[in-house]
Order: C-alpha cells, then structure tokens, then sequence
C-alpha cells in the first residue's frame, strides 16, 4: 500500500463516519501566542476544546502539516539519528466536539488499524493513564475497560503522566489519552522479549503510531486543572511510522514518503544510502527531513530570517547544509535540487508547495549560497584560532570561541571539535555548554511574559461578535478579564461578548480607544485601550492598568466601547493603498509577485512581497503613479461578507499563502478588473479617501522577498510639504537659481575640483615630509629605526607615509605618531627580523603604546594603527615605541 493509499484510506474511513475533511493549517501558527509552530493536530481547534468558538462540524479529520522544532516538543536533535523522528511531519488525526468520546474513538482506531490497513493483531499494544494524585485524576477505567476485551488485559499498559497525560503546552486544554504502539521486530526477537517490554523504551522497531486523547481537562497558569465546558477527542497518527508499519519498513526513511527525496540525494552527492548509523547515512536523512520542513515553511508564507519563527527555518536549513557540507562534500548548493521532487509527491494533498516551487527554490538556492560563505568564512577564522593556538603552545579551543564561532558563523560545535580533532586539537565542551546555556538564559529574560487565569464574569454565547466594520462605538458586556506581567509593567487584558476594535490581524494593527464602565445608569471608570490582539478566536481589549481595576470591572455590568476614529481613518487609508499597491506590483514586475507580510498601522504602511531584484527608480515610479490614478479614480468600496471561499476564488480573489480560510469568507474589491482581495481588514469607503501615495523607501528582507515602505493621506501630505520645504531651502541658498538640480551639480563639480586640487597638495606635504623623515633614519641593533611625531592631514595619509617609508628603507622598524584635528594616531611597523627575531607583533605593540593616549587598536604582525582620545600623551607613547624598538 503506496502512502497515497495509506493516507487517502484514513480519511475515506472517517469520512465514512460522517467526519467533515478540513484541509491542513499553514506550518506557522497564527493568533495563538503559546505556539510558534502547529505542533500538532488539534492546535487549529484549540478554540474549540476551549469552548471559545463554533466548529464546522462536531465531527472533523484532517491531516495536518506540523513542526517540532521549538518549545517543549522539540525532536530537532533527535533527527537523522534514529529511523522515525522528524522536524516537519504530518498528523492523521479524528476530532470530537462534545460528541462521541472514549467509545467510539477505541473502537474505531481498532476497526481502522486491523480491519483497513491489516496491521496484525498480536503485535499491537494499548496504554492507558495510570492517574495521578498530585492532579487528583483518577486511573483511566474508562478506556481500559473498552480496551480489555478488544486486545486482552495482557495487551495494556498502565502509563504514567509524561506517556498518558497529554498537554500541548503548560496552560491548555489538556486530558489522558490512549497510545497505540506496534512492534515491528522480527519474530525471533520478538520470542526473544515481549514487546509489551519494550513500549515507551525508544526501541526503533517499538513505536507510538496512534495517540487517542480524551480532552476533559483545561490546565491553568496556576497550574490546576479545570473541566472543559465539553468533553472532546483529538487523536493524532503519526503518518511517517503508519506507512513504516504497514509498508513492513524498519525505518519511516525506508517507506515511499522519503525514498523519493533520498533517490535525488544519492545523485546530487554521488553516494549510496545505506541505512545505517554511518555518518554519511545520518546526513541523508537529516537533509530528506529538513528540506518539507524548509520548504512546505516557505510555502506557507514563512522565509527564513534572523528572527523568530523565520530564525527556526534557517537553523533547519542551515543544519542540513552542513551535514551535507561535512560528510557528503557537498559545497555547492544542492538542496534546491530536491525541491520538484518534493513538490509534485504532494501536489495532490499540500498543493501550496507545487504552486511556488520555483519560488521556494530560490529562496533555498540564495539561503545556501550565503550560508556556504558563511562557513567559508568561519573556516577562515577558526584556521586562525587553531593557528594561534598552536603558536602559543595550546591544544585546546576554549568554550567561548566554540560559541563564537556557532552563533556568529553558524558553525556547530560538533564541526569545529571535528576540524580541531584533525588538527590535533580538542574543544573545551564544558565552556562552550556554560556559553551556550547563559545565551538561553538571557533569551529566556528578554522574553519574559506571565498571564493570570481568566477571571469569569459573564457566559460567551457563541464567539465575540465584532461591529467595527459599520459602528465605531458600541455598548457591551464583560466577559472575562485577566492580568498580565510583561517588561511594560501590569496590563489588564479585557475580553467583551461585543467590540468595534479591530484586533490586529493580516498586518493591521489593533484599534485604540476607551471602554466606558457603567452600572445601572451611573459611569464609574474609563480605560484606555492601549492595543487590540486576536488570541486564538478572542478578541483581546489591553488595557492600562489603575488602581481598584478588580473592583470597576467586576461592578460594572456594561462597556461602552469607543475606538479612536481618527487613528482607524488613517490605518484604513493604509490598509486600502495596500491592496491598491499590490495589483500595481503584479502590474508592472510580473505576476509572480505574492505578498508576505504586511504592516498597516495609521503613520505609514509597509509592503513585502516575492521578488528577486531590487525594485529600480523608475519601476517605483510608474508603482507610484499608477496607485495615485486609481486614488483619482475614487472607486467605491465593494465589500462581500460571508461569500463561500469556492465563489470568492471564481471572482479572482487573491489569497495569502500561509493563511487559512473558513468556508466563508470577507472579499474587498476596488474595481472587479483590478483589485480584488480576501481581507479581514478595514478599509476606506471609496479610494479617494485615500488622498495621497509617496513612497518612502526600498530594500531587501530576506532572499526573495523585497519590501517597499509608503504613507498615505496626512502623512504623505506631511512628507511632500517636509519634501518642498528643503527644496524652497535650496533655492535660497543657491539664491534662486531657475535650475535647482543643475545648480547643485555646478557645486558638486567645483568641490570635486577642489577637493584634488587639496589632495595634490597634501600629497606634496606629504612627499617633502617623507623626505624629510628618510633623513632621520638611524641604525639600531642591525635594523633601521624610526620613531617621530608628523604633521599629516588624515589617518589615511600617516598609512601611506608609513607604508612609502617602508619601500624605501630596508629592515625599517618605525612608530610615527600624529595629532589629527585633536584626536592622537600611532602607527607601527616592523620588519621581518623583529617579528622573527624578537617575536614583536606590531599590533601588541601599537596597543600597548594607545595607552598613553587612552585609546586601542590593532592590525596584522607588521603593520598596525591606533587611535586614541588624549593627544596629550602622544609624546609618551613616542618615547615608549623607541625604548621597544631599541
């Protein structure tokens, strides 16, 4: 059975039982600031486990693209050097929401197990949870009483809370669950030692393939643990080890999910997969992992960056690169090559990557070549650690330098114990494991962040209803609120059954504004709403804390809530220049052109998008020109709420890679033949609104993608007059010329004229200097010296001075010092008998002598230079250099 079968059998099986199929989330979660990654399959339904939205169906499957890679589920080291642990991976998964339970859920992974796929009964084990005292939860009789007479009690295995308690994070929905695990050894091994056994060992050939979790719980930041409002199901199969199993593999890179992309792997290096813990082998299959969880990220939206989210790609990346660097020999680019293989193996269940494979590939393709000089470079510098160590005697590379060279250079511990290990060197683990734990201390700080349990005031009928789209202001009620601890101090995060504040989403940022507090017909408080954000399906009012907040909030039994209309008018301004901007991008650089971030606020707008050139002078321009047109053209606002995501795609909606969409969805249109979009956002009512587009500036984000930044209405107002008000400067002070631009190059030309003729000058003085200082030359202790204070006009110039002394005196040791518009410079030189000789090096001895005048510097073994801050200490260092060089 191919792994197409596998997976189209899963979901025809509980389609079968009246399971509405969803489509997968993108990689990177959005809305959820627990998560930087779906790490599984129920983190799209969170909201629904927490009762704070309606799902589609109470009865849902999918299988869902995920990423462990951060966080507490993180099996990132665990890749390549074991048969069945991935980074990206796909989670066969059925859902109950406050349906079927514990019944049905057993019984139907048993049916689907056994009696569709054929997996053999006596191999298959079943855990259920032991319960725990501290969380005062009972053992799971329950499932081991459904289990019992399906597989026997022999079959059963009592699981503790780490293998039986399942929690996506340290605050959740959460419940004890049933494993599946299946024993794929060979019989002999099996007579050998029961692989009731070897469950939960990590044995490779003793697996989980099925988690079956019964969500009853919701765990709070105190750590307790709550009832959910209704019981649920969320099973997740990992498809990788099904296909093993059923594919009867010893290993998930053995099945037809990877041999493809391993085939491709053994062309590109010219080697063999064997299998085995060989290094070449572990390299294959880190590369085979790496290049889904790179590219379906890219695909989804996400381009590797220094940052966040983008930052745990480029390790990815970058960590295949090098296994493939280091026990391949692969140095030129070669992952970008598996990019077809990959996309058109998922076109027909991820289809996102096969429709921007060519874009995904460059991205890869430009992240390798600058990564593969990165390494270049890093193997640059650590032959000059090695190099000095060896002069000094030592044999090992101390901790700090290892953790240098791994967060400067991206160059792993690992590879430089490998290089040092040739070089007869050792690296000091410990100190490198000291630097490296410090880092995520400091990590850990900067990202510090603590939230209280919601304190309950009223029930949440359905979702929060959101009325900005037509009302600025609107009466509400409390629903529940709770404190927050983060570097801005105390914050009250705010939650209303009602709001016109639009929390930031697709780009926008959150509205601003106040909730007036009522009870009965009296107003006791105002808050300031200070941000908007969406947390799963909530809408979250942050608001400034004062003192006796408890006390208003609990009182007061209605808000009303006012956003900043102005603030809005001007972000709305913004957000509509967006979409306006986008169609003139597609317009004048090519179709190929996709948005991939965004930022809308109400002082300017910024723009990224797919394209791999800079954008030129003149192609801003005609961008420019044609978003002013259409503001011009003042077409009206056509809004469609709840248009079905079929009949919106049919009107040529353009939608965002990496979002997902409902069945219904929000379509924003200036002009059917022009603009058409899916957006959450808020708008103006017709472009004219807009008022104005400048452009502001250009530049590069990440390989791939470039971003243009603009403002709108009274900020593009702002910049042109800004923009007049140094031209009419100019002309004053070019005294009204008819040309000002030429005018300015008459300028430019005449200084550029002068400007020689003082570097001829200074070079003279220079040259009679020179030959002045030839003169004082002496000869010590077999070397000439040359040690003296010189009048010269620049750094630059004592450089040259020195280095045409050198040509014309052999053996010339010289320190010449200057004072340069008040700040002191040194410069050294040394011949090569005295570096030898002596073992001087002119940039310990440059810094030794920048004391005098309370600065540093540096350079190589024969030249360096210094500057300093005290030109009064000149003379000291003088007469130190010639004590030195005597």
């Amino acid at each position: 059975m191919t792994s197409h079968e596998i997976r189209r059998h899963f979901l025809d099986f509980f389609r079968s039982k009246q399971h509405l199929i969803v489509p997968s989330a993108p990689l990177v979660a959005k809305n959820d600031p627990t998560l930087m990654f779906n790490n599984s399959g129920m983190a799209q339904f969170k909201d629904f486990f927490l009762g704070n939205g309606t799902p589609p169906s109470k009865r849902v499957a999918d299988t869902q693209k995920c990423l462990r890679v951060s966080g507490k589920h993180n099996d990132l080291e665990d890749v390549g050097f074991d048969t069945y642990h991935h980074t990206m991976f796909e989670m066969l998964g059925n859902w109950s929401f406050g349906d079927y339970f514990k019944k049905e859920a057993i019984e139907w992974a048993w049916e689907l197990l056994t009696g569709v796929y054929k997996l053999p009964k006596d191999r298959l084990y079943v855990s259920v949870f032991q319960g725990d005292q501290k969380d005062n939860v009972p053992f799971d009789q329950e499932a081991f009483d459904l289990w019992k007479p399906i597989v026997g009690e022999d079959r059963i295995i009592y699981g503790n809370k780490k293998d039986n308690f399942w929690e996506m994070g340290d605050t959740g929905p959460c419940g004890p669950c049933s494993e599946i695990h299946i024993d794929l050894r060979s019989p002999e091994e099996v007579a050998e030692k029961p692989g009731k056994e070897l469950v939960n060992a990590d044995h490779p050939q003793v697996v989980e393939i099925w988690n079956l979790v019964f969500m009853q719980f919701n765990r709070k930041a105190d750590a307790s643990l709550e009832p959910l409002p209704a019981r649920h199901v969320d099973t997740g199969m990992g498809f990788e080890r099904l296909c093993m199993a059923i594919q009867g593999k010893k290993s998930n890179y053995d099945t037809d999910v990877f041999s493809g992309t391993i085939h491709v792997i053994e062309e590109v290096s010219g080697k063999k997969y064997g299998g085995t813990m060989d290094k070449a082998d572990v390299a294959m299959r880190v590369i085979a992992d790496h290049i889904r969880a790179v590219s379906f990220a890219i695909a989804d939206g996400l381009v590797p960056s220094n940052a966040k989210a983008g930052y745990v790609i480029r390790r990815i990346l970058r960590r295949a690169i090098r296994y493939g660097y280091s026990y391949l020999g692969m140095t030129e680019p070669f992952m970008t090559k598996l990019v077809p293989t990959l996309a058109m193996q998922f076109a027909d269940v991820f289809p996102e990557l096969n429709t921007q494979r060519d874009f995904v590939a460059t991205v890869i393709r430009e992240e390798e070549i600058a990564f593969l000089r990165t390494l270049g470079t890093g193997l640059g510098r650590l032959d000059q650690i090695i190099g000095q160590l060896t002069t000094d005697g030592k044999k090992e590379i101390p901790g700090e330098t290892v953790f240098e060279l791994n967060d400067t250079f991206g160059f792993p511990a690992d590879l430089t114990a490998l290089i040092a290990r040739e070089k007869g060197l050792s690296i000091d683990e410990p100190g490198f494991q000291k630097a490296l734990q410090e880092q995520k201390v400091r990590s850990r700080k900067d990202a510090a962040s603590s939230a209280g349990d919601w304190i309950e005031l009223a029930e949440l009928d359905d979702k929060v209803e959101f009325v900005g789209y037509d009302q600025p202001e609107a009466y509400a009620q409390i629903v529940k609120y709770r404190k927050i601890q983060n570097k801005q101090g105390t914050q009250i995060q705010v939650v209303l059954d009602k709001t016109p504040f639009y929390a930031e989403s697709g780009g926008q940022i959150g509205d601003t504004g106040t909730l007036e507090l009522y009870a009965g017909s009296d107003q006791i408080g105002t808050l300031t709403v200070v941000d908007t954000k969406k947390e799963n399906d909530l809408t979250i009012h942050i608001v400034q804390n004062v003192d006796g907040i408890d006390d208003l909030l609990v009182e007061a039994d209605s808000v009303y809530a006012i956003i900043n209309t102005a603030r809005r008018g001007l972000t709305a301004s913004n957000h509509s220049a967006t979409h306006l901007l986008h169609s003139a991008l597609r317009e004048v650089l090519g179709s190929h052109v996709a948005q991939k971030g965004s930022y809308v606020g109400p002082d300017a707008l910024r723009f990224d998008f797919s394209h791999f050139s800079k954008v030129t002078d003149e192609q801003l321009a005609e961008v420019e020109r044609i978003v002013n047109e259409k503001i011009r053209e003042d077409i009206k606002l056509d809004e469609k709420r709840n248009v079905p995501i079929e009949q919106a795609k049919a009107m040529g909606a353009t939608a965002l890679f990496g979002e997902k969409y409902g069945d219904f969805v929000r379509v924003i249109t200036f002009d059917p033949n022009y603009s058409v979009e899916l957006c959450g956002g808020t708008h103006v009512p017709a472009t004219g609104h807009i008022g104005l587009f400048k452009f502001t500036g250009e530049g590069s984000v990440s390989t791939g993608v470039r971003r243009v930044e603009a403002k709108t209405s009274a900020g593009a107002e702002a910049l042109v007059n800004e923009q007049m008000a140094v031209v009419s400067e100019l002309k004053e002070l070019l005294k009204a010329p008819k040309d000002v631009v030429k005018a300015v190059q008459t300028l430019l030309e005449e200084r550029s004229a002068l400007q020689k003729q003082v570097e001829a000058l200074q070079n003279e003085k220079v040259q009679q200097l020179k030959n002045q200082l030839l003169e004082k030359v002496e000869t010590v202790n077999g070397h000439a010296r040359l040690v003296e204070r010189v009048d010269v006009p620049s750094a630059d110039a004592l450089k040259q001075l020195a280095y045409d002394l050198k040509a014309k005196v052999d053996n010339l040791a010289l320190v010449l010092g200057a004072d340069i518009n008040g700040k002191p410079q040194l410069a050294v030189m040394l011949p090569d008998s005295l570096i030898q000789g002596k073992n001087l090096n002119a940039g310990q001895v440059v810094k030794e002598l920048a004391k005098n005048i309370k600065g540093g510097g540096g350079g190589q073994p024969f030249f360096a230079t210094a500057g300093g801050s005290d030109a009064s200490g000149l003379d000291a260092a003088l007469a130190q250099g010639k004590a030195l060089l005597g």
